[in-house]
């Protein structure tokens, strides 16, 4: 004789059915975020500007489309930089993209890494 007691036998409570399109719903009205990997490699960079004295403060925001990290040199003053992204554009031209303050696309690409190059320093001849 087997004990049945401590689980149902009948399988009503052992799973869920949620029709495929509600899943789908839900998932679209949830907002864009920026996952661990790539906030990490946004705040690295961003608090290398800071110690370069170049960036004093940021926001960031989860829009339906799109987040983006805005970057400022005072909290009262435009964006500097937006690094955006945008998964409608992930097949396109590339899901992330850095915007300058005056709305014109610096880097955009498929990889957070190479797009955020964009702020890396160039190498310049200095005449003595």
């Amino acid at each position: 004789m087997t004990d049945h007691s401590g689980g149902t036998e009948d399988g009503e409570a052992s799973g869920i059915l949620i029709p495929l399109h509600e899943a789908r719903n839900a998932r679209l009205d949830q907002p864009v975020r920026f996952d661990r990997r790539e906030l990490d490699q946004i705040l690295r960079l961003y608090g290398r500007m800071v110690a370069a004295n170049e960036w004093r403060d940021y926001a960031i925001d989860h829009l339906t489309d799109r987040a983006v990290f805005s970057v400022f040199r005072r909290a009262s003053e435009v964006p500097l930089f937006q690094i955006v992204k945008d998964p409608r554009m992930a097949r396109r031209q590339g899901a992330f993209a850095v915007i300058a303050a005056g709305g014109r696309i610096l880097k955009r690409g498929q990889e957070l890494g190479r797009v955020l190059g964009v702020f890396d320093a160039k190498l310049k001849v200095v005449e003595a």
